[in-house]
């Protein structure tokens, strides 16, 4: 029998909004993990599917779905003050107006991503508030309002979340590769300084999910590896990127905010079919989609040397995600139909046969042009490491735990982000549940074998500009 590390005890209620693909795979990591009082977890979901599931562990069901009306009355009624965790793996609830609520009541409080309230995505007509700029600048707003105070890790999943405890980690190894070995910096300016001194001009979020099933997938069915919902909602939303200092040109459809960090850009264009050339180990060169997400921001806000409307130095960060070649078909379907497909399937890490997920960050335009840091976990290997997810679920649910021990044990943090945590202690509890974490470098550029027999509006004289990293 396996011996898990306990990495401390949660007293009170354990409060988990949401239970899909991924709140179901975090609950045998808080099993294995944490003491705590089992009668005393309670699941909110307004889906019935899993009833059986919980009840069978002794776990109260409120079969409901959290609204601005009833959330205090709701959380209210299963909170004790100064005491318990909430555990936020849910959509359409307001992540700042729950971690404002667990700070009025004591209760420590994580994440996997700002999320609004039901029908913001599809029914805010002003692209810019419909931005992951805007939704992270509030909670921004909000902890620069009320610093300290009970601790809420904000957006800790794969990513945003473990990848940028990874672009710490990258920057250390890379610091190593040229031969000026540092200490992890103990600031925001110490890593900012860092990454400005070896020559980082920005960096990828790559990412390549080869998971197949032998089924093929069926028409009017969205497939995806981990939720739909989640994907269609941050699919749908304006491409948006961190913005760096050594780009010389603008996109013509894009867009500069007025107020808050002032480190990104967004363009007028659904993410989900805005392409980018990244790569990573598997397939090398690849296309990715330039999807939203809230680290894009956080890392090039982060990394910032000087002031934020006229920084000395800022990194470009943007997603690239190649998702599983079933998701690919189906936002395909979806964006040709104009319609969202009626039923929606989340692989399951036993009908999956094949595949991985490579995750990681391509730190670019330095000496040795690039480095890719990651983890290369595959669904066989995620299969034996935990039950109840496949490799992506798994990505996310340890990168869950590792904020919640970071949470209990730094109680008086206030609103976090994962770039501000200690990245080595936080990797030190993931890193058994990530599969081979690895460093690659490789000598593609965006300009490698590009189709010379059609005419593109390039920088052949630099070669990471986001120009040549835009395909579409």
């Amino acid at each position: 029998m396996t011996t898990y590390p306990c990495y401390g005890r949660i007293d009170g209620p354990i409060v988990m909004i949401g239970f899909g693909s991924i709140g179901r795979g975090t609950l045998p990591l808080i099993e294995r993990h944490f003491e705590y009082d089992p009668h005393r977890v309670t699941v909110i979901d307004p889906s019935d599917a899993h009833h059986t599931f919980l009840a069978q562990r002794g776990i109260h069901h409120v079969q409901t779905a959290l609204t601005p009306e009833n959330y205090r009355d709701v959380l209210g009624g299963l909170f004790e003050r100064d005491r318990g965790f909430c555990v936020n793996l849910s959509v359409d609830t307001s992540s700042l107006d729950l971690m404002k609520f667990c700070r009025e009541t004591g209760v420590p409080y994580i994440d996997t991503v700002v999320e609004p309230w039901a029908g913001f995505y599809f029914d805010t007509t002003d692209n810019a508030q419909r931005t992951n700029y805007a939704l992270r600048q509030r909670v921004r707003d909000e902890k620069a309002a009320n610093p300290g105070g009970t601790t809420a890790v904000s957006c800790c999943g794969a990513n945003p979340g473990m990848v940028s405890w990874f672009v710490k980690e990258a920057l250390l190894v890379l610091a190593r590769d040229l031969g000026r070995p540092v200490e992890a910096p103990g600031s925001r300016e110490g890593w900012a300084s860092l990454m400005q001194s070896l020559g980082v001009k920005g960096v990828h979020i790559a990412e390549r999910d080869t998971q197949a099933r032998r089924q093929p997938r069926p028409r009017d069915v969205f497939v995806n590896t981990w939720s739909v919902e989640g994907f269609i909602a941050e699919g749908f939303q304006p491409a948006e990127l961190g913005w760096g200092t050594h780009e010389t040109w603008f996109p013509e459809n894009g867009h500069r905010h007025d107020s808050g960090c002032l480190s990104a850009i967004w363009l007028d264009r659904p993410g989900a079919i805005t392409r980018v050339h990244t790569w990573c180990p598997t397939p090398g060169p690849q296309f990715g989609f330039l999807v939203t997400h809230n680290e894009a921001i956080s890392i090039s806000d982060y990394y910032t040397v000087g002031a934020p409307g006229a920084p000395d130095y800022r990194p470009t960060c943007h997603y690239a995600y190649h998702p599983c070649d079933d998701a690919v078909l189906s936002l395909h379907e979806m964006f040709g139909s104009g319609e969202q497909q009626t039923e929606h399937h989340i692989l399951e890490e036993h009908e999956i046969v094949e595949g991985m997920d490579e995750l990681g960050v391509l730190l670019y335009g330095h000496e040795k042009n690039a480095l890719w840091f990651g983890s290369r976990l595959s669904n066989e290997e995620a299969r034996d490491l935990a039950p109840y997810q496949n490799a992506t679920g798994l990505q996310v649910t340890s990168a869950v735990l590792a904020g919640m021990v970071w949470a209990l044990e730094n109680p008086e943090a206030g609103i976090v982000e994962t770039d501000e945590m200690d990245h080595s202690r936080c990797l030190e509890v993931q890193r058994p549940y990530l599969g081979p974490v690895e460093a690659h470098y490789t000598g593609w550029t965006p300009l490698t074998n590009r189709w010379s027999q059609f005419a593109e509006d390039i920088d052949e004289d630099e070669p990471w500009q986001f120009r040549n990293v835009l395909a579409s």
